[in-house]
């Protein structure tokens, strides 16, 4: 199919739309196997069924299609569909890594980081992020920012650590905002840290907000207070 008639496909009336991907999910296209498993996820045009889900992901995942792969790994690391299963997750990853997918590189080296279903590798983990960074991954970005900060691996850097958290700020990464927010606050450049925090929840999840929101209320600053209240406010309505 051309790209613009996929991208009809995709943006039809949702119920007919998951009628056709379902047929083509069963005629073997590994793109259509994809979608079918988000939206199975998601409940977009038929109803939500997880296990349903990960089954169309493992045949993606098995054509050797890499975000097929990579939602193999979302589901085994997050339990939707199955029970959570952090080596199924990490070995899945890490196919998909391989096959130069910067979301793979990113969750695989997640789990190097933390030593969840793999044994626990700093090294390999920030040449991962590093990977998936010159592909343009701004979480990863924001990963590397945490590592000059923290002095693992490479030596304690704090500007080094600015600059990955601009990096990871720029690219959208909500995370990367509020480390690259905060940092420049404490250098009291406040007017470009506002810049930055007024953008997090733009993006941000609930969990994020509620995190966040309470630490900015322990500002000293009445602007950034304000930030955390209507982070907190936010995540409530979700």
């Amino acid at each position: 199919m051309s790209p613009a008639a996929w991208s009809a496909v995709i943006g039809a009336d949702p119920p007919s739309a998951a009628l056709w991907m379902r047929q083509a999910s069963e005629l073997g296209s590994a793109d259509a196997q994809l979608v079918m498993g988000q939206w199975l996820l998601d409940g977009h045009g038929t109803g939500a069924n997880h296990a349903e889900a990960i089954g169309y992901f493992l045949k993606s995942g098995i054509q050797g299609h890499a975000m097929g792969m990579n939602m193999c790994g979302r589901c085994f690391e997050n339990g939707w569909g199955t029970a959570v299963d952090f080596f199924a997750a990490a070995n899945w990853f890490r196919q998909a890594a391989h096959k130069g997918l910067d979301a793979g590189m990113y969750n695989y080296a997640n789990l190097l980081a933390t030593g969840k279903g793999v044994k626990k590798n700093d090294d390999e983990a920030l040449q991962w992020y590093t990977t998936a960074a010159r592909l343009g991954h701004a979480k990863s970005m924001t990963k590397i920012g945490h590592f000059h900060e923290d002095g693992r691996v490479v030596v304690k850097d704090a500007e080094a650590a600015l600059a990955w958290f601009r990096k990871g700020a720029e690219g959208g990464d909500f995370r990367g905002q509020f480390n690259y927010a905060s940092m420049l606050a404490e250098r009291g450049r406040q007017e470009e840290a506002m810049f930055w925090l007024e953008k997090v929840p733009l993006t941000a999840t609930a969990a994020y907000k509620r995190l966040v929101g309470d630490k900015l209320l322990n500002s000293p600053h009445a602007s950034f207070q304000a930030v955390g209240r209507a982070m907190l406010a936010g995540a409530m309505s979700v």
